[in-house]
């Protein structure tokens, strides 16, 4: 990779060091996040609970509560329509818990991945109606549920869509509100949250509208942030605003849990007595609720958590268990076919997106396939399996791939399609598939040049490890939690001395690196194969920090991300493999 360092005035990291009384390093890290004032980087450090976005800020709000009080007054039937995916299901499960803390009378359908598909339907919006319902609100879904919407208008039924997926320019479905901090002229401060976080906002206001609750938010709240938490962070939102406020304080609040499902989760997860990580939500319990949409039916989330007994809801954690590992195998199986036909496909490897289709793949596995996919050849990727004439595709996509936009622009070949810049879900008939390919491609040129054969590496800040201590580890975790959007800091040494190398478990590299006499632990996951590029000569590692927990000592510990010879060129230079760039 070609590291770039990244640049800041030193006068600037000294004021704010100075102002804040903390390391000069953490308040470069600070700056070059665009953290400058005293105020919001205290504000940025110290999230509280009063840091919230007051949720009436959010355009519909009035009129979504108004909505609901007059259901609960009429004891009129409320229906939330849910998606099948963990920040979906999660939505349902937050919602569902504060309509029936007000009193409604609620019920709730979540659509499955296969029979269903995504979005609303119009027969389920049918059924409501013949099932006495009133209220139907969607949850993570419903932005351009347009035909949808419409007929429940024309059945008496009022819809509220919450959702955080991008509307159509300049037209909303005609719902009795939307809830969607990216619709035109919301001036909710925050347009980033997951759908999760959507409904919790709608929570959240039903809450402080009703008298007894209102003086009791300072202790429901952090109650849904255990669970809106692990959304957001499943969903790959900015971990910035008020998703970094939410991550920050759900993590807090899931190190004592209260839910039996909750419990049942965190113990099949291996992380019963641990302080739980932004890394441990992502890798761990985020997947094991999605494994339930993904492989069969995502009520098994909904069950989870509203099962009133402690066996029932760990028979459900352990099936979630068995379903994630289902999982793991029908994606590496996919994952398999993928990597051998591009290998042996140069047009194919070639594209700067990737389209690619096959029979009879899991549907519930291509969103992940397509995001390892993108990860392994550096570039989009949009993922489809077929079956009797219909693809079901997924695609991911990076910062710089409007994914969104490149579909849009072939919008008339999908029978279906909707998501965000960076995830998005179509269905097309299979024939258009080389279409799609020719199209998505076109799209990209001038976007991106080329396959980007040197990713780039931004490097936060040059080290000695002679700085390095506990303390300045447990300063800069203040920075978290980590994800993206705001990235963990990434160092950068030099004149490092290899000693000891040795491979665990078949792939991990440990080794001590030592520098001018300061040695320190380092780890490369997965990076055994770099035993190869070790000799007795000094190298440059570029790495992040942690902290290692051993027999009750705590030590600073190198994760490695990228390993150079010395000489290569010269050291963090602006030259070869090393450039500079001021923020």
């Amino acid at each position: 990779m070609r590291w770039v360092i990244r640049e800041t005035s030193n006068q600037s990291v000294q004021e704010l060091a100075r102002g804040l009384g903390i390391s000069p390093l953490l308040s470069r890290l600070l700056i070059l996040r665009g953290i400058q004032q005293p105020d919001a980087a205290s504000r940025f450090l110290h999230p509280r609970l009063d840091h919230l976005h007051d949720p009436f800020q959010m355009l519909g709000m009035e009129a979504a509560v108004r909505r609901v009080y007059q259901a609960v007054q009429r004891q009129e039937k409320v229906l939330i329509y849910g998606d099948y995916d963990v920040d979906g299901s999660l939505a349902v499960v937050v919602l569902r818990m504060a309509l029936s803390m007000i009193g409604a009378q609620v019920s709730h359908y979540i659509p499955h991945r296969v029979r269903d598909g995504y979005g609303m339907r119009e027969e389920v919006i049918e059924q409501a109606q013949r099932d006495r319902y009133r209220v139907i609100i969607s949850v993570d879904t419903g932005i351009r549920a347009f035909p949808v919407v419409e007929r429940a208008r024309e059945l008496g039924l009022d819809c509220i869509i919450t959702d955080h997926h991008v509307p159509l320019p300049n037209v909303l479905p005609q719902a009795h509100a939307v809830l969607n901090p990216k619709q035109a002229g919301c001036s909710y401060p925050d347009k980033d949250l997951c759908g999760a976080g959507v409904a919790f906002k709608l929570a959240h206001a039903l809450l402080q509208s009703h008298a007894e609750h209102s003086r009791r938010m300072d202790v429901l709240l952090p109650s849904f942030l255990k669970i809106v938490c692990i959304g957001t962070i499943a969903d790959n939102v900015p971990l910035v605003g008020e998703n970094r406020v939410i991550a920050r304080l759900g993590l807090e609040e899931l190190r004592k849990p209260v839910n039996y499902g909750l419990k049942a989760l965190i113990e099949a997860a291996g992380l019963n007595g641990k302080a739980i990580t932004v890394e441990d939500v992502a890798f761990r319990l985020g997947p094991r609720l999605n494994a339930a949409g993904r492989m069969e039916s995502a009520q098994d989330v909904i069950d989870l958590f509203t099962l009133s007994d402690a066996e029932s809801a760990r028979q459900v954690a352990l099936k979630l268990n068995r379903l994630n590992s289902d999982r793991q195998a029908a994606e590496h199986k996919v994952l398999v076919e993928i990597e051998d036909r591009i290998q042996s496909s140069p047009d194919l490897a070639s594209d700067a997106c990737l389209v690619l289709e096959g029979n009879g793949w899991h549907r519930g596995v291509v969103g992940i396939v397509a995001s390892r996919v993108m990860d392994r050849f550096n570039r989009p990727a949009l993922v489809l399996t077929c079956e009797e004439g219909v693809a079901h595709g997924s695609g991911r996509s990076s910062d710089d791939f409007p994914l969104l936009d490149a579909l849009t622009s072939c919008g008339e070949l999908f029978d279906r399609f909707g998501g965000h810049a960076c995830a998005a879900g179509f269905v097309l008939p299979t024939e258009k598939i080389p279409e799609l390919r020719r199209r998505v491609n076109a799209f990209a040129e001038g976007r991106i040049a080329g396959v980007r054969a040197e990713p780039q590496l931004p490097i936060d800040a040059e080290m000695s490890l002679a700085e390095l201590s506990p303390a300045l580890v447990e300063e800069l975790e203040g920075l978290g939690p980590h994800g993206y959007g705001n990235p963990q800091p990434v160092f950068a040494a030099t004149e490092v001395m290899v000693r000891g190398p040795r491979v665990l478990k078949e792939k991990h590299l440990k080794f001590h690196a030592e520098q001018h006499g300061r040695t320190v632990d380092a780890i490369g996951w997965r990076k055994a194969a770099w035993m190869e590029k070790l000799t007795a000569e000094p190298v440059q590692l570029a790495f992040k920090l942690s902290l290692n927990e051993y027999q009750g000592r705590s030590t600073p510990q190198l994760e490695l991300l990228d390993l150079l010879p010395y000489d290569a060129v010269d050291p963090l230079s602006a030259i070869g493999t090393t450039a500079r760039v001021t923020v």
